[in-house]
């Protein structure tokens, strides 16, 4: 059996051991995001959003509800929170990735946070 030939088996034994572990760092991520999200020195939602569950909310923005909803694509939440503007140049929302306030990570965490919404 060569190396090729051993690889489909690798490959699923990788993804069921994904499928395990996943719940796990899934609540683990949404909990990341609700806490950056909610963090007045990192994401800043709470600035402009209300979410349930935060505190001293802003009303610039809209409220942050049925996301997963509005955007059942996840990568079009990460690009709003990446550089709304360019989606809307008169955006008041500040580009969260271009000016490297957030990290990738944090983006897909706090996507992970806001889909639960």
């Amino acid at each position: 059996m060569t190396a090729f030939s051993r690889m489909p088996a690798l490959l699923l034994l990788l993804a069921f051991a994904a499928s395990l572990a996943s719940p796990a760092r899934a609540q683990s991520a949404v909990a990341e995001g609700r806490k950056l999200a909610f963090d007045r020195s990192k994401g800043n939602c709470l600035t402009c959003h209300v979410i349930k569950g935060g505190d001293l909310p802003g009303t610039i923005g809209p409220e942050l509800k049925d996301l997963k909803a509005k955007f059942p694509d996840r990568n079009e939440l990460a690009a709003i929170i990446f550089d709304e503007t360019k989606r809307n140049p008169q955006t008041m929302m500040p580009p969260f990735g271009r000016n490297r306030i957030l990290t990738d990570q944090e983006i897909s965490a706090i996507v992970d946070f806001l889909q639960t919404l």
